[in-house]
């Protein structure tokens, strides 16, 4: 279907490259014809100056044309470019062709850096179609925190009305404009929630009637300048008068632009501040208008984009245009007229406005905004695999039961499935295995799913049952010269954090790769079974990587709660081979020496 659809976007973009030209060249010779007019005219005097009218009204016609055909030439490149990014991820070639959310990316998170959730080539970047930055921020909140059972089904039940309305999804892609930094959702709202402020300025009513005082100023000055350049005659009396009204109307009009500079210069900087890039969301909210819903939570969604009078995609764009106008008052014309038309004032009194009768719904409007943008892409997500299956939630003991698991970052034909159970009863793997061998693409592939289940999305699984967990991960840790920590430092202080967290309400699934790895065997043999069992004790289930055998005794000493499973390496023809296949027991050898010989180290 993407290619089908594809071949259409481009040929549809073709006819309107062709026409752009054509109206772009059009539009040269429109121009040529109103400079040759121009000649006959004032050079050579052929005819009435009238008869300029004409090429200049084509010149202008043609200019109408040619902007709204640029803007459906950008549409369709932008459709064409959303179908060629979709037809990557399917070769699995996506990697640097999306929105990495690298500013999503925190260090110190319990899992996001351990899992690839931020940053290029991560789920993020996998997953997210957004467009604005309120949809971004939505979905990576969804990828970083763990939701109620009741909250993933609402949300399963969206992504899966939405997979097949594909028609939707590539709207969303292309409506709009590009966004250069992106409405900063909470400075928004938090500026339409804040109330009036024009109770402190004169009553508008007064501040019109001054206005048409400083336009007859304006007037003034301009017929009192023609009559000194010559080109009208008037009395001398009449010169004086026009002379003795600028000068007092533009003192005391100066005066009050004086006043009330430092508010109004303040309230018009607000919105100048807050509302930025809203062509996009004014575009994204056009389209949502038209939509009607069944999935109880887009339905809910939906409702909150209804308001009496004008929808919010005309209330949007409305304040997109008072923002330009608050742009353009850099314009020398604009700052030479201003104080006396009070623009500055006018400006504020219609921002203010806006603000009183449209301000309150802003938060709601752009949490609607963002909630389905993010389920859009986790709706395209699923429609690009559909093998891939909703997990079961429960609520009752804590549980991650998964058939056929396999990481969703790994092309399908790459990815090797294993099983994973993990529940009351058996709470800690202990996965021992020689280097390379597969351990910690497994704890990664446990804690990826886990995420997307979470989130809302189908995971890379025949079936996955689970109930709500806090994944915590110590996987990819590093010493730090910034932070003046050794790596066994900052391995220590997360698991103190994981610990913690497991004292908390939601049992936690912690994925530990090598744990204790910066100490001497003893004191690590006893510091990780001392974990293990603090967090098994605790309620929590996991996973623990080893490729030191010592530590293979924590899954005895735990069980039935524990039990060790490994993975098996192959030496032919003098070289490595893995399978990735997860087997019950404790590996019986090391690759180490084997792996140093392959790359030419005499050992």
């Amino acid at each position: 279907m993407y290619t089908r659809r594809l071949q259409a976007r481009r040929e549809a973009l073709a006819v309107r490259e062709r026409r752009h030209v054509t109206l772009g060249n059009l539009r040269i010779l429109a121009f040529a014809a109103m400079l040759a007019a121009a000649v006959a005219v004032f050079a050579q005097g052929r005819f009435s100056a009238w008869w300029l009218l004409a090429p200049l009204a084509v010149f202008v016609g043609i200019g109408g044309t040619l902007e709204r055909a640029l803007r459906e030439r950008t549409r369709y490149e932008r459709a064409v470019a959303f179908y060629e990014r979709a037809l990557t991820r399917l070769d699995g070639r996506w990697a640097g062709h999306g929105e990495p959310g690298t500013r999503f990316a925190d260090e110190h998170h319990l899992y996001t850096r351990d899992l690839d959730i931020f940053g290029d080539a991560s789920l993020f970047e996998l997953l997210c179609a957004a467009r604005t930055r309120i949809g971004e921020e939505t979905l990576a909140a969804w990828l970083r925190t763990p939701a109620s059972s009741a909250v993933v089904r609402a949300r399963q039940e969206a992504v899966d009305e939405l997979v097949p309305r594909l028609d939707l999804r590539e709207d969303l892609a292309v409506v709009g404009e590009d966004a250069r930094v992106g409405v900063d959702a909470e400075a928004l709202a938090a500026w339409g929630e804040r109330p009036p402020e024009t109770a402190s300025l004169p009553p508008r009513v007064v501040a019109l009637g001054l206005s048409a005082s400083g336009a007859l100023a304006i007037a003034a000055f301009v017929a009192y300048t023609m009559a000194g350049g010559g080109l009208v005659q008037l009395d001398v009396s009449v010169l004086a008068g026009l002379r003795v009204y600028f000068l007092a109307a533009a003192i005391g009009l100066i005066a009050i632009f004086w006043r009330f500079r430092r508010q109004t210069e303040r309230m018009l900087h607000e919105v100048d501040e807050a509302a930025h890039d809203l062509a996009l969301l004014a575009g994204v909210l056009r389209r949502l208008e038209t939509e009607r819903f069944a999935a109880p939570r887009l339905a809910a969604l939906r409702v909150q984009l209804d308001v009496d009078g004008r929808p919010p995609s005309w209330r949007i764009a409305r304040l997109k245009r008072l923002r330009d106008l608050v742009d353009s008052r850099d314009h020398v014309l604009v700052r030479l007229t201003s104080p006396l038309l009070l623009w500055d004032l006018h400006l504020a009194y219609v921002v203010e406005t806006w603000r009183r009768t449209s301000g309150p719904a802003l938060r709601r409007w752009l949490n609607a905004v963002g909630e389905i943008e993010a389920v859009s892409s986790l709706a395209g997500y699923a429609a690009e695999h559909p093998r891939d299956q909703f997990p079961d939630l429960t609520d009752d003991s804590p549980c991650f039961a998964a058939e056929e698991l396999a990481h969703p970052l790994i092309p399908e034909d790459r990815a090797v499935p294993n099983d994973v159970r993990l529940d009351a009863g058996l709470r800690v793997l202990v996965v021992s295995g020689s280097n390379m061998s597969g351990k910690s693409t497994l704890l990664r592939t446990v804690g990826v799913n886990a995420v997307l289940a979470q989130a809302g999305a189908p995971v890379r699984a025949r079936r996955l049952r689970l109930s709500p967990l806090a994944v915590c991960a110590s996987i990819r840790l590093q010493d730090s010269l910034r932070e003046g920590t050794s790596r066994f430092y900052a391995e220590i202080t997360r698991l103190r954090r994981i610990m913690t967290l497991a004292d908390g309400a939601l049992p936690v699934l912690f994925l530990i790769d090598e744990c204790l790895h910066g100490t001497n065997s003893h004191d690590r043999r006893i510091g990780a079974e001392a974990v293990v069992r603090g967090l098994v004790e605790r309620g929590a289930l996991g996973l623990v990587t080893t490729h030191d055998l010592a530590l293979a005794h924590i899954a005895e000493a735990l069980a039935p709660r524990g039990a060790n499973v490994h993975f098996q390496d192959f030496l032919e023809d003098g070289r490595m081979r893995f399978d990735y296949r997860l087997r019950p027991g404790v590996v019986q050898k090391s690759n180490a020496l084997e792996l140093m010989r392959s790359v030419g180290l005499e050992v």
